[in-house]
């Protein structure tokens, strides 16, 4: 029976979010995590999540990317477990479990020399800033429209901004320092020639290039190879550190990240998420010349800390998500599961008659309602929100929770099974079949 069919009720989700706003700015600790109706979660397992109020969810947001094995994957957790056995946070030295950690990072990662860890994506990519402009002495840094990196006043900037802010800057919060605005320039996406007039406009003054591998927090948006080749070529030339924030992309797509799929090797890259299945990990990874000048170097000149970096239940949970992955049957399967999932869409889309580009790589996926090429941001700006917010709460209705805000991406676990997908499909007809 669908929760659609037992026509869902709130109540106690609605309970908990007025008691929430008591004491919690909004009832939420994430400005992500606020939705127009309110959720509360007391259980999740495998490719399910269920909440206090007994609705149960086929669950694809994944809690924005981090669950690739599948929610409270057994193994995982006994990892964790184990870390708790030990030594707990001695904030000296290092653990036997961080050293291998690096290990594994610097043998699956391309670019990866040397590693450290961190908790969070934005400690990580933050470090990188830092990283990329004490090694250079350069101030200003380049990001594309429609990526995120963060929520760190340098990078924060133009992700997805209405049409008329596109062209100017558009600084993603309140309290933002005018000047870490003024030095992070924007580009587009999969146009060389606006990364190269920046260059020129601002002559050895550009400390790090910033490409979100996959721009995925819009979705899935493929950067074109030719086009991150001559990143390459350009940071080559103008002694520009090229960074890739894999904080998504690595691990879900491959040990590699994306780098080992493109076969372009940055200088360095973040990546968190998918890393420990759920649990806070992150790492920073990079060419040994570079990551040589943090401060955990004798010499080193670009000051690195933090009280739980390298904590041992995330970096047992990393080693776990790790060992889950090595073999590549997960990554091959989760592939194929996201390609059935995006032919499928785009078949039912095609036969109602509904404009749709069932967009994605690996195991994401997102259907735009428009048509047309995408190769930039802007292209996005065709979406019709109404028609994608609607598919998407049609949806969570029936059971199958895809995150109800527009053009955000869709997860496939090793959890998920064929039986899911087609279930999936089907529901996706039903729901599709109301907007025509």
């Amino acid at each position: 029976m669908t929760n659609a069919e037992t026509k869902m009720k709130f109540d106690n989700s609605r309970r908990l979010h007025e008691r929430a706003n008591t004491v919690i700015p909004g009832g939420v600790n994430s400005a992500t995590r606020r939705l127009p109706g309110p959720s509360s979660w007391e259980w999740a397992e495998g490719a399910y999540m269920r909440d206090v109020d007994g609705n149960t969810f086929l669950d694809y947001h994944a809690a924005f990317g981090p669950i690739v094995l599948g929610h409270n994957d057994p193994a995982v957790n006994r990892a964790a477990a184990e870390a708790m056995q030990g030594p707990d946070l001695m904030g000296i030295g290092i653990s036997e479990a961080e050293i291998r950690l690096a290990e594994k990072v610097v043998e699956h990662v391309p670019c990866a020399e040397q590693v450290l860890c961190f908790n969070t994506g934005s400690e990580a990519t933050y470090m990188a800033v830092r990283l990329a402009r004490g090694v250079t002495g350069r101030t200003k840094l380049i990001k594309f429209q429609g990526t995120f990196h963060g929520w760190h006043d340098y990078l924060l900037m133009n992700i997805a901004s209405p049409a008329d802010r596109i062209g100017r800057q558009d600084p993603g919060s309140a309290g933002q320092l005018q000047d870490a605005i003024d030095n992070t320039l924007i580009a587009r996406l999969n146009d060389l020639e606006s990364v190269e007039a920046l260059i020129r406009e601002n002559p050895d003054q550009v400390a790090a290039i910033f490409l979100e591998a996959i721009p995925h927090n819009i979705g899935c948006v493929m950067p074109r190879k030719d086009f991150v080749e001559g990143l390459r070529r350009l940071c080559d030339e103008n002694g520009i550190i090229l960074v890739f924030d894999e904080v998504i992309t690595g691990f879900r797509h491959g040990l590699g990240g994306f780098q080992s799929h493109i076969g372009v090797t940055p200088d360095v890259s973040t990546m968190a998420k998918a890393i420990a299945n759920g649990y806070p990990c992150a790492v920073i990874a990079g060419k040994r010349d570079v990551m040589r000048h943090f401060s955990t170097e004798p010499g080193g000149k670009v000051f690195v800390g933090g009280t739980y970096n390298g904590h041992p239940v995330g970096v047992n949970a990393a080693l776990a998500t790790i060992a889950a992955l090595e073999d590549g049957t997960i990554h091959e399967r989760t592939f194929r599961l996201g390609d059935k999932m995006r032919a499928g869409l785009a078949e039912i889309a095609e036969r109602l008659g509904i404009p749709m580009i069932s967009a994605g790589f690996g195991s994401v996926f997102t259907p735009y309602f428009m048509e047309g090429e995408i190769k930039h941001y802007e292209d996005l700006l065709r979406n019709d929100t109404a028609k994608d917010i609607g598919f998407r709460q049609g949806m969570c209705d029936n059971g199958i929770y895809m995150l109800p805000l527009a053009i955000k991406r869709n997860h496939v676990s090793a959890a998920h099974s064929e039986a899911d997908i087609d279930r999936t499909l089907d529901v996706a007809e039903t729901v599709l079949k109301t907007l025509v």
